[in-house]
């Protein structure tokens, strides 16, 4: 991950390809097009650039792109907002070629620890550190999914669980959705924190041993999950539906508190009840 070169003209490759030049309103010109998507002197154009610095940019031999530029890109290839980012990141002089050592795994601050204690027996509780590490969690969060306990440390990391444990298919009833919006998140991570080795390591074990992981990489989404919904599958107390939200911990680098919430009165609310009078772990 930390040459920049390979993710910039994988990403803008994709993106030019996903779009259909009709609907831009550009014609097909005097030679017939031979790949779908826009051409690098249309991606040019629409950005107002020079077909050479844009090849440049793609090649990933510009040496600085300005804020300017990576605008003018992302009108011109319709990119979402962390697509947008995403490209702003990889573009960035100075942030590749550096590999960051991936040392012991972060200590989670006992106010934290605090906190997450606090939600025992009501809100389920994790906090993830990078590449999707699974650094804390409280009683709830420990029992709503995986016995993250009973796993090695390296196994407890939310992208690997999903990918590569064999009843993440039956606890997500929706794993495509949880698996694509884990590839889109991984992937923005690597934008942000792109000479960071524990990210790279987990996206090479996932480009390893998972095909299913290698197909969906291969697509370049990007998306920043910080809020959403999540169904569960427990093997106990049964489906449970969960709202999620993400918050970054400003104090400490690289890691973000993830809470579950339900509407009181449904079905999961009462199941978590029930997971909370479950005998205490040891």
């Amino acid at each position: 991950m930390g040459d920049a070169e390979p993710e910039i003209k994988a990403f803008l490759r994709v993106r030019r390809a996903a779009l259909d030049p009709a609907e831009l309103g550009l014609p097909d010109g005097v030679v017939r097009r031979r790949v779908r998507g826009l051409r690098r002197e249309e991606v040019a154009q629409l950005a107002g650039i020079s077909v050479d610095y844009y090849t440049r940019i793609e090649q990933g031999r510009a040496p600085t792109v300005s804020d300017s530029v990576v605008d003018g890109l992302a009108r011109a290839l319709r990119l979402t907002p962390p697509e947008h980012t995403y490209l702003r990141n990889i573009t960035l002089p100075g942030r590749h070629g550096r590999t960051l050592d991936a040392g012991p795994r972060p200590r989670v601050r006992p106010e934290v620890r605090l906190l997450l204690d606090a939600m025992d027996e009501a809100v389920p509780a994790f906090v993830f550190g990078p590449g999707g590490d699974i650094l804390a969690w409280n009683l709830l969060g420990g029992r709503v999914s995986f016995d993250y306990a009973a796993l090695p440390e390296r196994e407890r990391n939310s992208s690997l669980l999903v990918f590569l444990h064999p009843d993440a298919k039956a606890l997500h009833p929706e794993w495509d959705k949880v698996a694509d919006e884990t590839v889109a998140s991984l992937r923005a991570e690597v934008g942000r924190h792109p000479d960071s080795l524990r990210v790279c390591q987990v996206v090479h074990e996932l480009l390893d041993r998972s095909e299913e992981f290698r197909q969906r990489w291969e697509t370049q989404t990007v998306q920043e999950r910080t809020s959403g919904t999540k169904r569960i599958r427990h093997p106990v107390v049964g489906d449970l539906e969960v709202t999620y939200e993400a918050f970054v911990l400003p104090s400490d680098p690289g890691q973000v508190l993830c809470t579950y919430a339900v509407r009181k009165g449904s079905p999961t609310a009462e199941a978590l009840r029930a997971l909370a009078r479950a005998v205490p772990v040891g």
